[in-house]
């Protein structure tokens, strides 16, 4: 949800609380004032017809409402009910509406001649119903209309002061470390042009710990591959002079070997750092199909040491946008990983349906999901592996946004999602 539409929720939720206060006091104001206005003209009334008794004797005799609006009848003695008005809502039936309606009634006492009478005004009255009918349709139409014009404030008027900061999204989804571009902007509000600095100079520092430690990774890198060739080409030449006894041959595999661990794990170092940091950055489009062949082909000399029977299932042909070496990197650990853990005499199978790659390998242990992608995790502490492999597997698939899965159902399924 975008930031405007975000604050308009909260604006619409706050206003119709506060309309609903404001509906029930401007209700009960409404009401209070209807009334008032219904009493005074009943006062009114009263004194006309109290003026018209003193003139005309035979107003006395009204004393039903089918003949006018007030009814008077004689009474004893009211006692304290004298000159006291008494306002009071009932209902009356109404006949152009052959129903009953409410009215409000006056009731009086007054004497004339000696003799006290009963005096009794009515007038019509809103229905509360009809009242709260109006009031809600009213203010309904009310929110609506505020509503609207906050959406068109928000999409006219703040918009256009808020685009400083889209700006600098729009600048920021596209900055890439490893080709910096200063962030450009520059507003009349204070705020933004603070943020715009604020962001020029935390990335200004990213850029330069981000060449500094990739010049120090591709110097680490150099400096390591030195010594070790040195030590590989020198043990090459003890093995060459011949005179080793049968311990030191022994000693001297063990070393050659740590020696050639140690050249793989460095370079797989640098491969998931280059990855990390994005130096694969050349893409084209690679036919996975093709990727995936060339790798069986490769390895088939060690499918053949362990005696693995390799099936390979294309149900059509998937095509995908980035670097051909770490989409080569990535199907050829796999693979590799399929081989490692798979028995002599075993089974590994390669599928491809839609966009969905699948390696599978017969297996007799599930290996720990949340453990597999991590770096150095060997499921084998003996084995030569730099425990790399997985990680490297992991840090491509990241990179190119594809899904990658791991289950285990009597053989070893990895899925690859790829985005085409």
């Amino acid at each position: 949800m975008k930031l405007l539409n975000y604050t308009t929720k909260y604006l619409a939720g706050v206003f119709f609380l506060i309309l609903i206060v404001w509906a029930g006091l401007l209700y009960y104001a409404l009401l209070d004032e209807i009334y008032d206005s219904m009493d005074d003209g009943l006062e009114n009334q009263k004194l006309l017809v109290l003026e018209k008794a003193s003139n005309d004797k035979s107003v006395l005799g009204q004393n039903e409402f089918e003949d006018g609006y007030y009814t008077i009848k004689p009474i004893v003695d009211p006692g304290d009910r004298a000159y006291r008005d008494i306002y009071s809502d009932t209902t009356m039936f109404m006949q152009n509406e052959q129903d009953f309606e409410p009215v409000r009634l006056l009731t009086t006492v007054f004497k004339r001649d000696g003799k006290w009478y009963e005096l009794r005004l009515i007038t019509s009255m809103v229905e509360e119903d009809d009242l709260i009918e109006d009031l809600a349709f009213g203010l309904l139409w009310l929110y609506v209309g505020v509503l609207a014009t906050i959406l068109i404030l928000n999409n006219l008027l703040l918009k256009k002061i808020w685009k400083p900061f889209y700006n600098l999204i729009k600048q920021l989804s596209g900055f890439r470390l490893d080709k910096p571009e200063q962030i450009k902007g520059d507003s009349k509000i204070e705020e933004f042009n603070a943020l715009y600095e604020s962001v020029n100079t935390m990335l200004n520092a990213n850029i330069e710990a981000y060449a500094a430690q990739k010049q120090f990774i591709e110097n680490a890198s150099h400096e390591l591959q030195t010594p070790m060739g040195i030590i590989r080409s020198r043990l090459e030449l003890l093995l060459q002079k011949g005179d080793l006894s049968d311990s030191q041959l022994k000693e001297w595999k063990v070393i050659m070997d740590n020696v050639n661990r140690m050249g793989r794990l460095n370079r797989s170092l640098l491969l998931l750092a280059k990855i990390e940091n994005r130096q694969f950055e050349e893409a084209q489009k690679i036919t996975v199909n093709q990727t995936i062949d060339d790798i069986l082909l490769n390895l088939q000399a060690l499918f053949e040491h362990k005696e693995i029977e390799v099936d390979k299932i294309y149900a059509n042909e998937v095509v995908v946008h980035a670097n051909a070496e770490l989409v080569y990197t990535l199907f050829n650990n796999l693979i590799k990983n399929a081989i490692n853990h798979s028995d002599k005499e075993g089974h590994v199978k390669v599928m491809i349906s839609g966009n969905i790659v699948t390696i599978e390998n017969s297996g007799e242990a599930p290996l720990p999901v949340t453990e597999i992608f991590k770096r150095f995790y060997k499921s084998n502490a003996a084995s030569q592996s730099t425990g790399l492999g997985l990680s490297i597997v992991k840090a491509i698939a990241d990179r190119y946004h594809y899904e990658i899965n791991y289950r285990f159902a009597n053989r070893h399924i990895f899925e690859i999602v790829l985005i085409k």
